[in-house]
């Protein structure tokens, strides 16, 4: 075969593949939580030194107990559509993770449920959607924006990034690269950042030295999300 040929071809079978994309459901979002939680479980030790450097210590016994109840929830979640399925992720985190991290994150799911209302699959735009619903949930319930050394210094740049990826037209296995690596490095700006509010906000330096421990846990989110994805590409 001509190498012209071959190329012709090669390029009919990628353009073949990236329109099939991925279709998650609500099982597969399901397991996604159980490998997140397998994720924030065994960073036990490193969170709570993060979280006790700033704050009171407790953000990952919060964190864990959330996803460990989704864990045990998750036989029930399965046989829920979409969007019934985010309201009660929605209902059990906000009832079961203390402080204000419950409220945020139920805010942040029940967001991204009315997105997905009347949704059967989870395709590339209702991907970029729920992590822009969840962002836009948190920054309205916690009255926050990027730059607040919070989760959403994680969250909002893989937001970001995705919309650019899908406004560009990437391809779809770059495009979850990059978001994983856009809330990656967003985590570690936190480093950098003056804390606004919490405990360390009333420390001489403000944080500034250290990560913010929930940046931290949702950048872990985002990125066991994304390769979770990129198994169904």
């Amino acid at each position: 075969m001509h190498l012209a040929a071959q190329l012709h071809l090669r390029c009919r079978n990628e353009g073949r593949d990236s329109l099939m994309g991925f279709q998650l459901t609500t099982k597969d979002y399901v397991e996604y939580i159980k490998k997140a939680y397998e994720k924030i479980h065994a960073n036990g030790d490193y969170i709570t030194e993060l979280d006790s450097a700033t704050g009171d210590g407790d953000h990952w016994t919060n964190i864990n107990m959330g996803f460990e109840k989704l864990v045990e929830a998750s036989g029930e979640l399965e046989t829920m559509s979409l969007f019934d399925a985010f309201k009660k992720i929605s209902m059990i985190m906000m009832s079961v993770i203390g402080g204000s991290g419950g409220v945020l994150y139920g805010s942040a799911y029940m967001e991204a449920a009315k997105l997905l209302n009347g949704k059967e699959t989870i395709q590339n735009e209702e991907l970029c959607g729920i992590l822009e619903a969840m962002m836009n949930g948190i920054m309205k319930r916690g009255n926050a924006k990027p730059g607040m050394k919070t989760m959403l210094d994680a969250l909002a740049p893989a937001a970001a990034c995705y919309r650019s990826c899908i406004a560009s037209g990437g391809d779809e296995k770059q495009t979850l690269a990059r978001v994983k690596q856009a809330a990656l490095l967003g985590a570690e700006s936190t480093r950098q950042m003056e804390a606004v509010r919490g405990r360390a906000y009333y420390q001489a330096n403000k944080g500034v030295g250290n990560l913010d421990p929930g940046a931290v846990t949702m950048s872990y989110q985002i990125e066991t999300l994304m390769d979770y994805v990129e198994g169904k590409l």
